[in-house]
């Protein structure tokens, strides 16, 4: 059962590379950027994506004092049940290039686990949280993300790492799509020369995906330990980063942040030399003279992201669409009963006050009752009390809409 969250629940600005250029890409997530410390709004970044989630105020609107990022032309502006189901759908896998990844997985966790302070742990020391602490919502510092957008979050992971649980086939990456685009040119990479431009996380699954495919790698990076150490890890070799090496490479792939400062002999042997290059950095790290030299052998990222790369079977598609919902509808209840949490308390409290008052004044016009007689009396209060209002408590705590908890205020004069 599907069931939509109260108006307003929260908010997406996604500005995603099918539809928004790099570069415009990179302009709306620095301008996001600069909401990092507002508990109300969340930043969602990679290569292929910059996603802002931002929480509604109690009167169920985006807070005006927010000033929100103005989204590039293609971006998307998503409100409750579809920012909800959009970001469950990425947690996911279904909405990457490369359906089912678990890169995304990791970049959510990143960006949840960036938004919460340290806490000190037994002995009195500031330690990070764990991401199975974020998972489960342990030990969360609840002033740094506003409940919503943190409930939201690990609804989203838990619906991610049950989707990998489902995976039929081996986890691929983009740097998988990468080395599959230069192999459609050149045939296979077995035994040829791969230029692997950067050693972060992008870069090392290149790496490793190119010796599997019995490649002779070689590592660049802007700090050179770093590329001798990944050289080494998967058995090749590394070079300065302004240079390509001795070898011309039969491919290149590039995922660094900034640029690559290619020296001019080694530009004019890139062109020279026609390999294909996977620029996989957002924005380019090719300088946009090398990029009009390269012309149709350059494939960016962007390049990339015309659709999912491959697909999977129905049955398991309709299993995680399944889940999906599930968490849409769970994330609608808690919505729901946190907004109708305040009528609640209000109610009990005041119920419980008149039961007090009206014991008390039945003991001073009584006051020779035995002490065991006392507690009958006051368990026997307790009792009708929470009779009486059993039903109308269940009834606000399933208040998806609001409509039950604003009856209550005014029935009872909350």
């Amino acid at each position: 059962m599907n069931i939509d969250p109260p108006p307003q629940a929260v908010v997406a600005l996604i500005a995603h590379a099918r539809d928004v250029p790099s570069e415009a890409r990179d302009r709306f997530a620095d301008a996001a950027a600069s909401l990092a410390g507002d508990p109300r709004a969340i930043l969602l970044r990679t290569c292929h994506r910059a996603e802002l989630y931002v929480a509604a105020d109690d009167r169920g609107s985006c807070p005006r004092e927010l000033l929100l990022p103005d989204l590039p032309e293609g971006g998307r502006r998503l409100e409750d049940r579809a920012a909800v189901h959009h970001l469950f759908a990425v947690a996911a896998g279904l909405d990457s290039i490369v359906v089912g990844e678990d890169q995304i997985l990791h970049q959510l966790r990143d960006c949840l686990a960036e938004r919460h302070q340290a806490w000190p742990d037994a002995e009195g020391t500031a330690q990070p949280p764990t991401i199975d602490d974020i998972a489960t919502g342990h030990g969360i510092a609840s002033a740094q993300l506003q409940p919503s957008l943190e409930r939201l979050f690990q609804i989203a992971l838990r619906i991610g790492r049950q989707t990998r649980a489902w995976r039929e086939t081996p986890p691929r990456s983009l740097a998988d799509v990468a080395l599959d685009r230069i192999e459609a040119e050149i045939g296979s990479l077995a035994g040829q020369p791969l230029l692997v431009v950067g050693a972060g996380t992008m870069s090392r699954l290149a790496a490793l995906s190119a010796r599997r495919r019995r490649a002779r790698v070689v590592v660049t990076n802007r700090t050179h330990e770093r590329a001798a150490a990944l050289a080494v890890e998967v058995d090749g070799s590394s070079v300065p980063f302004a240079k390509m090496g001795t070898a011309d490479p039969a491919g290149v792939i590039v995922a660094v942040s900034g640029r690559w400062p290619l020296d001019g002999e080694s530009a004019q042997r890139l062109a020279d030399s026609r390999p294909p290059v996977i620029d996989l950095s957002s924005p380019p790290a090719l300088a946009p003279e090398l990029r009009e030299i390269l012309g149709a052998r350059l494939v960016s990222v962007d390049d990339l992201a015309s659709g999912p790369e491959q697909q999977i079977r129905d049955r398991v598609r309709r299993r995680i669409e399944r889940l999906i919902d599930d968490g849409d509808t769970e994330f609608s209840r808690w919505i729901g009963a946190r907004r109708s949490v305040s009528a609640i308390q209000a109610l009990t409290e005041r119920a419980e006050a008149r039961r007090a008052a009206e014991v008390d004044r039945l003991m001073r016009r009584m006051p020779h009752v035995e002490d065991r007689d006392r507690e009958l009396i006051e368990q026997m209060s307790h009792r009708l009390v929470a009779g009486l209002l059993h039903a109308p408590l269940a009834t606000l705590r399933e208040d998806l809409t609001g409509e039950s908890g604003r009856a209550a205020r005014e029935l009872f004069s909350l």
